[in-house]
């Protein structure tokens, strides 16, 4: 009954998806990010549904716009509000305390509407690149990101000792969660190479560690750790570049 319970308190905070009531308990919030990745396989499977539902009933470009929102709709856009309040704070170039007190700030920046336009924008433009035969293997891609992501909240330093990074990797049983991370990132590589062969799976994994590396150091230098933003803006990052990625496999390479 924990784990259930655990898995609606993931849905309900990283999704709109609904999700019955209930009461967030120590015993339940330990396990809460070992869930978290299947929020990344709903997204997968309805990119999948909608691309293919879209080419299948004549609506070419709805199915390939679409993609690109799914996202954002099905998480509420949690995610890239993170992704917005560290590019409005990064562009301040205050110093560490200041670029905190902005991430904490509830209103909107010129730079995060700026980034917010440019992301989507860039997005749009490497999907619209990838060949359809690579669509399977980007829907994988949500798991990776969301493992990763997990991942960093139960193993990096936290930039401060309140908040939502800090809330649930403080009640997290950091070592199952970071094990069950790990089989995540495997199942979902081998998917990868399964479905796209070597060069997806070998692409996949390099940039995936490349954006972590940054994610990792960056947080660290400039913040001090990371925070729910931080983490959400790792995920938008780590999402844009497979997605580059995969699309210029695609091309690459006859799938």
């Amino acid at each position: 009954m924990n784990l259930f319970g655990s898995l609606v308190i993931a849905f309900s905070m990283y999704s709109r998806i609904p999700m019955p009531q209930l009461e967030w308990t120590s015993e339940r919030m330990k396990y809460v990010m070992c869930f978290f990745p299947l929020i990344g396989a709903v997204i997968g499977l309805l990119e999948f549904a909608v691309f293919l539902g879209g080419n299948a009933l004549g609506f070419r470009h709805l199915g390939q716009i679409l993609p690109v929102v799914i996202p954002i709709l099905v998480t509420g856009g949690i995610h890239m509000d993170g992704f917005l309040d560290v590019v409005d704070a990064r562009s301040s170039n205050g110093d560490r305390k200041k670029k905190l007190e902005i991430l904490k700030d509830p209103h909107t920046g010129a730079f995060a509407i700026i980034g917010c336009g440019v992301y989507l924008v860039l997005y749009l433009a490497v999907f619209l690149e990838m060949r359809p035969a690579m669509i399977p293997v980007f829907c994988l891609s949500f798991v990776v990101t969301r493992a990763l992501s997990g991942l960093s909240v139960v193993t990096f330093p936290m930039a401060k000792e309140s908040g939502l990074a800090a809330s649930f990797s403080g009640a997290a049983q950091k070592r199952a969660v970071a094990v069950v991370m790990v089989l995540y990132l495997a199942a979902a590589g081998g998917g990868i190479w399964y479905l796209g062969g070597a060069a997806s799976a070998a692409v996949t994994l390099i940039i995936s560690l490349l954006i972590y590396w940054y994610y990792y150091t960056m947080a660290k230098r400039e913040f001090g750790g990371i925070t729910g933003d931080l983490a959400g803006y790792f995920l938008q990052i780590c999402e844009l570049a497979l997605v580059a990625g995969l699309a210029v496999v695609s091309h690459v390479v006859s799938l």
